[in-house]
């Protein structure tokens, strides 16, 4: 088990005023991925998701070449497994003039990858639409204010629902659902997740039939079952959303597990 923890920008140790910089504007984006022995599973996808991001919120171009190097100096060789993130800011950025250009900075924080637990989630629902949803933004506070809402109530987490009382997302994960016959993903705005990402591609490489479809709060009861999603965890089986309860299949989240494995791993 690692022990490293460590914070760089731009491949160099942290310092001070980069700290300052970024907590102060607090604008920019980040994606997060678990490294084991150097190897990221969908690292192009999170790739991807930095350039896409980084274009849209300073209009400058970020080479995936140097993000790689910053990782690979960040991690040090260490087999891991590691929880990485990657945080992707501008100390150019001037929030009088934001529309202006700018260089972005990386910024990749290493911790020890803890033990996710795995018992069955019960989640609340709450009418919530994540601000910009197609970028990984680091505006986070809606998200673990409505998690520290359902905790408050009882429940592990909390579950988005949009203004046409359609599920979205949960907190910090994406959420489907099983009607017997198809893996079912919420047709609402969201933020698609690498993990999701590799469990559709998992699913279609293994043929089991999933689509994309409205999922009304309403209908929930409909479904046989219900999964969480992200980076930490690939599969983790929803016991309850609400008062509706789900069977928890061990067989379905086993498949849903070995599709997702199903995607090799990427070395950084």
């Amino acid at each position: 088990m690692s022990t490293i923890e460590r914070t760089e920008v731009n491949g160099k140790p942290v310092a001070i005023g980069d700290l300052r910089r970024l907590a102060a504007t607090n604008y920019g984006h980040f994606t997060a991925m678990r490294v084991v022995d150097g190897k990221v599973r969908g690292l192009q996808l999170h790739l991807d998701r930095l350039k896409r991001s980084t274009r849209e919120l300073f209009g400058s171009d970020l080479d995936p070449a140097f993000v790689r190097d910053c990782l690979r100096r960040a991690i040090a060789g260490d087999a891991g497994p590691l929880s990485v993130r990657v945080n992707v800011f501008s100390r150019a950025f001037d929030r009088e003039h934001p529309i202006a250009t700018v260089d972005a900075d990386v910024l990749v924080m290493v911790n020890p990858a803890g033990q996710p637990p795995d018992m069955p989630l019960h989640v609340k629902s709450f009418r919530y639409e994540r601000e910009s949803p197609q970028v990984k933004h680091v505006g986070t506070f809606p998200l673990f204010h409505h998690r520290r809402l359902a905790r408050q109530a009882g429940y592990d987490d909390a579950l988005f629902i949009d203004r046409n009382d359609c599920v979205s997302e949960g907190s910090i994960w994406n959420v489907g659902f099983f009607d017997g016959e198809s893996v079912v993903w919420p047709d609402a705005p969201q933020l698609e997740g690498v993990s999701k990402q590799l469990l559709q591609l998992g699913l279609a490489r293994c043929a089991v039939r999933n689509e994309v479809r409205s999922v009304a709060l309403s209908d929930i009861g409909l479904y046989r079952a219900a999964f969480f999603t992200n980076s930490s965890q690939p599969v983790r089986a929803i016991a309850r959303i609400d008062d509706t309860e789900f069977a928890i299949d061990a067989g379905f989240n086993a498949m849903l597990s070995s599709c997702y494995d199903s995607n090799h791993d990427e070395r950084i």
